[in-house]
């Protein structure tokens, strides 16, 4: 059961309008394989109304498939874009000087061996505070960001190491919270195509792919592109206001090329379609809205926002209440909220599995 909002919002606008109950054994512990066996409910639109052909009108229609059958709903001259970032080893774990264990999670460089981190437990790491890593491994709390409590951590190392190598030493790929139980190589964590390292967490839309998949795709004349969006904490970090359109997303780093948009108005020009793989790239292209684009986005997408570029998306099960569900619910247009919950709740009684390392749905405007 949903939550009623509250009386002076309208639903769409309210946080509890988003929530839905999950059974717990639906949420993915584990991912399948091969990676294109999981499951695909697509949503498009289908012609309905008399048979001479007025009074048409486009209903939506759920239909359910499997990721390799994907290449069945594309076309010669559609553009696919991918979110290329990679995963890095954000996960750290270390010491206080008085022994007591702390775990923390990079979240963005901010400086020369200085980092932004969430760190637990964080209310013994105040400001002046040293988490101890190894022996010639430490760093200092110098100061604690107000929107997100994270620490501003100084790294100490030894002269002429690199901060990145001894990340990627101590380290470890960090898995979402929800994920307790998994078995999985955390390399299954990273996309087959994932090349510039800097996100947090995967864009997991696009752990579907398999070569044999691109192979087919390529056969078929669907062309690729490329943004790379550095996944933070702003895309999981929870709304914690019930007016949805006064919550504050976190920047997030992205880069749009000059090549990759030139590839998007290409596609436009000849009649393709653009399908973005991922919330991320999604954000990434509107943010850039036909332009390239290098830097920060803080770009929250919510039911009433004018989409610019995307014809299609392909995207994973997203959590209750989280701006990844607002912005597919934008993404189905008039009631889309309401359309989307109720797909969520088809996807249940159909035993689909959820979140990161779970099934994906195929959505058309």
């Amino acid at each position: 059961m949903t939550s009623s909002p509250a009386n002076d919002l309208a639903p769409d606008y309210a946080l509890s309008a988003y929530d839905y109950e999950l059974p717990s054994d639906r949420i993915a512990q584990d991912p399948v394989s091969p990676r294109d066996t999981s499951r695909l409910l697509v949503i498009t639109k289908a012609a309905s109304g008399s048979s001479d052909g007025e009074n048409q009108e486009q209903q939506r229609q759920i239909l359910h498939h499997h990721f390799y059958d994907l290449p069945q709903f594309l076309r010669s001259g559609d553009l696919l874009v991918f979110n290329n970032t990679k995963v890095i080893p954000a996960r750290m774990y270390g010491r206080k000087l008085s022994g007591v264990p702390v775990e923390i999670l990079l979240m963005e460089p901010i400086g020369p061996d200085r980092w932004l981190a969430l760190v637990k437990p964080g209310k013994r790491l105040p400001v002046g505070s040293t988490i101890v890593f190894a022996d010639d491994v430490k760093a200092t709390v110098e100061g604690i960001d107000p929107t997100t409590r994270a620490r501003e951590l100084q790294f100490h190392i030894p002269k002429g190491a690199g901060l990145d190598k001894i990340i990627d030493q101590l380290g470890k790929i960090p898995f979402p919270p929800y994920v307790t139980e998994s078995h999985t190589d955390p390399e299954r964590y990273q996309t087959i195509y994932a090349e510039i390292a800097g996100a947090i967490a995967a864009p997991t839309a696009g752990l579907h792919f398999t070569e044999e998949l691109f192979a087919k795709l390529d056969a078929q004349g669907v062309d690729r592109a490329f943004v790379t969006l550095h996944v933070g904490i702003g895309t999981f970090r929870p709304v914690e206001v019930e007016d949805i359109t006064k919550h504050e997303m976190h920047h997030e780093w992205c880069d749009v090329s000059e090549s990759t948009i030139a590839k998007i108005k290409e596609t436009k020009a000849r009649g393709g379609r653009v399908i973005g793989v991922g919330s991320t790239v999604a954000r990434s292209l509107e943010a850039a809205n036909y332009q390239p684009l290098r830097g920060k986005t803080n770009l929250m997408i919510y039911p009433s926002y004018e989409w610019q570029v995307l014809d299609a998306m392909i995207t994973n099960f997203h959590l209750p209440k989280s701006t990844l569900l607002m912005m597919v619910a934008s993404f189905l247009g008039e009631r889309g909220r309401e359309f989307l919950l109720a797909a969520y709740q088809e996807a249940i009684a159909h035993e689909y599995r959820f979140y990161s390392f779970g099934d994906a749905m195929l959505i058309f405007r």
